[in-house]
């Protein structure tokens, strides 16, 4: 009888349990669809609205006082520029970091400190390192409001990111691929370089690129530093004619980028330039996702090579 009645008690518990499952499964459903639809309303909204407005010229004019001849050559360029230096700055120092920090790094009071500090930065709002840019970069370096500090700035903040990132696709690498390396006799270094960095990139691969998708979209640390609202120039071609074909004056140049174009567009009260704000917003939009499109199908071809 006591046997029977443990049985009849573990299955109410069991079926207790399964109905928690399931209503905690709707109730997330229902909070995934509510983000989703929510996005997707604003997305075609959006669309909707800058339709008209993209085409090529929009692409290849400048910004203007009239809204219709209004474009965003100086903003996409600029955000290219930007990303370029971000991406130049923060990836070799962030996956640096984070291989030195989890294979190289004696594990002692030091390393937990950094280690706390790093993750604890990947949470700062942006608008703190806005500051801090604005007080190193542009007036400590002398970069002034340039190309160079909106990079720098950008890239100090996704560092964390590319750090997190690195450490925890090493770390998903099975023990046994450290241990059969060194069994054979390799060193740390040719372990680091020939299995753990090339086992762990698609992990690495994923956290740049969603790094670098939140940065492309910033706007806080860009207008703290001195982005212009309206500029109706582009920076110097890094490649020149002339010994040794590359320019570095780019760099120093001023600059705007997509989202400081979109606010002043929006801070304007016609209607036609909302419209632009609305056709500029769509493709920074669509600029993010293909990232993050990218990030997805770079780790799936990559982790597809992978033989573990």
């Amino acid at each position: 009888m006591q046997v029977q009645f443990d049985i009849e008690k573990t299955r109410k518990l069991v079926r207790s349990r399964k109905r928690w499952d399931v209503a905690f499964a709707i109730f997330g459903i229902f909070g995934l669809m509510i983000g989703v639809l929510t996005f997707v309303i604003l997305f075609a909204e959006m669309a909707m609205l800058g339709f008209e407005r993209l085409g090529w010229n929009f692409f290849t004019s400048f910004p203007s006082r009239n809204a219709e001849n209004a474009g965003i050559l100086s903003a996409w360029v600029g955000s290219l520029s930007v990303m370029f230096v971000t991406a130049v700055t923060a990836v070799p120092l962030g996956v640096s970091a984070g291989v030195y920090l989890e294979v190289y790094a004696r594990k002692n009071w030091i390393t937990d400190i950094i280690e706390i500090n790093v993750t604890n930065l990947a949470g700062v709002p942006s608008i703190v390192y806005g500051l801090l840019a604005l007080g190193v970069f542009v007036y400590a370096f002398g970069f002034g409001q340039s190309v160079l500090s909106a990079g720098l700035t950008l890239a100090l903040m996704i560092l964390p990111i590319v750090i997190v990132a690195t450490r925890e696709s090493i770390r998903a690498i099975p023990q046994h691929i450290h241990e059969g390396a060194y069994g054979l006799g390799a060193t740390r270094w040719q372990v680091t370089c020939d299995h753990l960095v090339p086992y762990s990139m698609p992990g690495i691969l994923t956290g740049v690129i969603i790094g670098l998708s939140r940065a492309i979209g910033e706007t806080a640390p860009v207008i703290t530093i001195g982005a212009l609202t309206f500029i109706a120039f582009l920076p110097e071609s890094p490649i020149t004619i002339s010994f040794p074909f590359i320019n570095f004056d780019w760099l120093t140049s001023a600059f705007t980028v997509m989202p400081i174009q979109m606010f002043n567009w929006t801070s304007r009260p016609q209607i036609e330039f909302q419209l632009n704000a609305a056709a500029a917003g769509f493709i920074l939009i669509v600029m993010t996702l293909m990232m993050n499109a990218l990030a997805i199908w770079l780790r799936y071809r990559l982790r597809k090579n992978i033989k573990w």
